[in-house]
């Protein structure tokens, strides 16, 4: 099981507002520790937390960061509606576009997916895949 996934940022201003303009929206809860972001799912009282945390650090060798060519992070949303709402969301607030939310011939029938980068350059997934809405071929 994957425990928390790591971005590296040299602005948190501007990453804090990218991500924080979509992660609450899908549960996260954002917690500073030191000058970096932590994004922790919510759980309620006495319920086992839920995986994984979702990090945004200074790189720890004090270099710049550098976003990784292949890298991609991707966020599961509700719906399709909600996918096109977030990638709104994270495009005001600072994030570039890298694939208007829609399908993709490459990938099932009810993958419906957008793409973006972060102000640092890391990609973004934002998706969905309910078998209750309509599909590709629907």
């Amino acid at each position: 099981m994957i425990a928390y996934v790591t971005v590296g940022a040299d602005d948190m201003v501007a990453a804090e507002r990218f991500y924080s303009a979509f992660l609450p929206a899908l549960g996260y809860r954002l917690e500073r520790y030191h000058d970096d972001l932590s994004y922790i799912l919510t759980v309620a009282a006495g319920e086992r937390s839920v995986l994984p945390d979702f990090y945004v650090k200074a790189p720890f060798d004090g270099g710049p960061a550098t976003a990784g060519n292949g890298n991609m992070v991707a966020f599961e949303a509700r719906n399709q509606a909600q996918v096109r709402a977030l990638h709104v969301a994270a495009l005001s607030a600072g994030g570039a576009d890298e694939g208007q939310p829609g399908f993709r011939e490459s990938y099932g029938p009810q993958f419906y997916v957008g793409y973006l980068r972060d102000p640092q350059g890391n990609k973004i997934a934002l998706f969905s895949s309910d078998p209750d809405e309509r599909g590709r071929d629907g």
